[in-house]
């Protein structure tokens, strides 16, 4: 057991925010910890790091535990190079590599048989054990790893301090994966990660030793990674075995089993109060209602379930239906400054089709839907009758210096203020928020606003950029779900992979300045992509390069017969390490080129195999190097 806790309680100045916290954290263990805004998450994991202290309640610490924690907006201070910050994680390793060396230089220079030769010969043994169970050798191969399926393959002599504060973030990442702290500690990993970088982190974080407590709103992420999820709700902690999918029947199993027995005890007891009431005063049944009142006063109540907040409610409808035909886009050339992203790209959409636009960062995914939404590029051309709506991620369209009803009512004056409030309710946005300047307003709070304003464009083809950012995982699903029921055309961009999934029939991948269509569900696109890399694979390494033989090379004249046959060894063996250079030398070019490529990155296992096989190559060439320069 590496943590637990038993009747926590916690609060702020005076107010409780924490009661009755118990848990037990085991090794390995995967934990998913949710809940709402300000229910607590973070108070929780600082409890555990030890920065608060509980008001009552204990808990416990594994002795001596190593606790890795990647902050949400987690800052990273360093003048140190990237490969420099990461190759720090690794001194011990470098130090024990060092001092092996040095004593094999002693074991050289020393009597054998003597007292100091069997000291040295001790400490060497020592030394290479440690070195050995640490895999201390392939130190720069885990970095290698790390850094390019994060994303920094070519950033590996950038200073940190030139970094943005999201690349930071990850580079934190990075060495909280490198030093293996027996629990990791991560809120919102998944923050400022492409697509491919998401992939390679929940593969890699699959294999990883210790244990990870996580704070995530991408559900495609729990459901990958892991096995418990700790909710926190109304100031209790709640455990529940599975991933998030599960944990969302098991949780609507167990809030309609609480509210049934709550229901059936208070129909008992109102039965009980009944028959009390009516027989208490009669002589003939007063020792029966005395019972009753008695077993009444007695019975141990039932809590009424705690029932969540009714999450906002989008509704997206349209009045005229389009042509069948709603996009039809030809040999489009879309450029960023003097970038190209996109060249002769070309695809459509049909009626009723929900089609999400995925690719890597600043491959033009958000560039592609304003040049849509724009409609001045001959190359895009629009249905009859199509009317778009368009959600910005940005919030752009929204007034800040307008109050919460104005900006609906503003675009709606022919609306009575009625209506106008009970559609900012529905999306979440109570009386008290009416007044409230837009500026004021939080990311989650503006976010529902922007998204009643969208609906209430009442488009028959929904574009949006990112409309999941910002808000909670009730306002995630009460979308999802208006979305799914839509039964217009839908074009969406977002990173949300469980969001993906529910809605999407169609993918437009952006990748190297190409779109390339998939017609299918998120599933069997992902399980595409996966078989297409495994036969790149296989095809890598039928046609990677062997060994060319060159023909034997003889001397015509030699003084005697011995030295002759010297000569002709040394020249050949001169000659085959030339050939075994120049060879291990393309491969080493062709590996570090294959390492800056998206397909390698993205691929963890084939990562570590081309990082392995560098490392190799560079022994063989420092053991042919010095072979070579004995014989010249």
């Amino acid at each position: 057991m590496l943590i637990s806790a038993d009747n926590l309680q916690f609060g702020f100045n005076g107010g409780s925010l924490l009661e009755n916290v118990c848990f037990s954290l085991n090794e390995g263990e995967r934990v998913g910890l949710i809940g709402g805004n300000g229910e607590g998450k973070t108070t929780l994991i600082r409890l555990i790091l030890g920065e608060l202290e509980p008001e009552s309640g204990t808990i416990f610490r594994k002795n001596g535990i190593r606790i890795g924690y990647l902050a949400q907006n987690g800052g990273y201070d360093s003048s140190n190079t990237v490969f420099a910050e990461m190759r720090d994680v690794f001194t011990a390793d470098i130090r024990a590599i060092e001092a092996l060396r040095e004593t094999e230089t002693k074991i050289a220079q020393t009597e054998e048989h003597s007292a100091e030769y069997r000291a040295l010969s001790q400490k060497y043994e020592a030394l290479n054990k440690q070195i050995s169970a640490r895999d201390s050798y392939n130190f720069e191969v885990r970095i290698r790893t790390v850094l390019n399926g994060m994303g920094f393959e070519r950033n590996y002599e950038q200073t940190i301090a030139t970094m943005s504060g999201g690349e930071k973030t990850r580079l934190q990442l990075c060495r909280l994966l490198l030093e293996e702290p027996e629990l990791l500690i991560l809120d919102e990993p998944t923050n400022h990660l492409d697509m491919k970088t998401l992939f390679w982190l929940e593969e890699y974080l699959s294999t990883f030793k210790g244990a990870i407590l996580t704070v995530s709103h991408d559900r495609y992420f729990l459901d990958k990674l892991v096995s418990v999820i700790y909710e926190l709700e109304n100031k209790k902690l709640s455990v529940f075995k599975g991933n998030y999918t599960k944990y969302k029947v098991l949780k609507a199993e167990k809030t309609a089993y609480l509210l049934k027995e709550y229901e059936k005890q208070q129909e008992e007891r109102a039965h009980m109060q009944e028959y009390v009431d009516r027989n208490l005063v009669r002589a003939s049944t007063t020792k029966m209602a005395q019972s009753r009142r008695l077993a009444l006063e007695k019975m141990e109540l039932i809590e009424k379930p705690f029932l969540p907040p009714v999450p906002p409610r989008f509704t997206f409808s349209y009045g005229e239906k389009p042509y069948e035909r709603v996009l039809e886009v030809q040999n489009l050339r879309l450029t960023a400054g003097e970038k190209a992203l996109l060249e002769n790209t070309s695809f459509g959409l049909m009626r009723g089709e929900k089609c999400a636009v995925i690719g890597d960062n600043g491959t033009g995914k958000s560039t592609l839907i304003k040049e849509i939404v724009r409609g001045k590029n001959p190359a895009v051309k629009l249905g009859r009758f199509v009317k778009i709506a368009c959600y910005d991620q940005e919030n752009a369209n929204l007034s800040p210096s307008e109050t919460v009803l104005g900006e609906l009512w503003g675009r709606h004056v022919t609306w009575d203020q009625t209506k106008v409030r009970s559609i900012l309710a529905q999306a979440g946005l109570p009386a008290e928020d009416m007044d409230k300047q837009v500026r004021m307003l939080s990311g989650g709070e503006r976010a529902k606003l922007a998204l009643a304003v969208f609906a209430c464009e009442q488009g028959n083809f929904l574009i949006l950029d990112e409309p999941t950012n910002h808000l909670d995982l009730a306002a995630r699903e009460s979308l999802e779900s208006a979305l799914k029921t839509f039964d217009g055309t839908l074009l969406f961009v977002s990173h949300d992979r469980y969001f993906i999934r529910a809605l999407a029939g169609k993918i437009l991948e952006l990748e190297d300045g190409t779109a390339t269509e998939f017609k299918g569900t998120y599933d069997e696109f992902t399980a595409y992509k996966m078989q297409t890399k495994a036969v790149q694979k296989a095809i890598e390494r039928d046609t990677s390069p062997t060994v060319s033989q060159s023909s034997e090379h003889k001397e015509s004249y030699y003084r005697s017969k011995e030295e002759r046959a010297q000569d002709a060894k040394r020249r050949t063996r001169i000659k085959k390490i030339e050939e075994e250079i120049a060879t291990l030398e393309k491969e080493d070019a062709q590996l570090n080129a294959d390492l800056a490529t998206p397909e390698v990155t993205a691929n963890f296992s084939l990562l570590t195999e081309k990082c392995n096989r560098l490392e190799e190559i560079k022994q063989k060439l420092d053991d042919l190097y010095e072979e070579y320069e004995t014989l010249i």
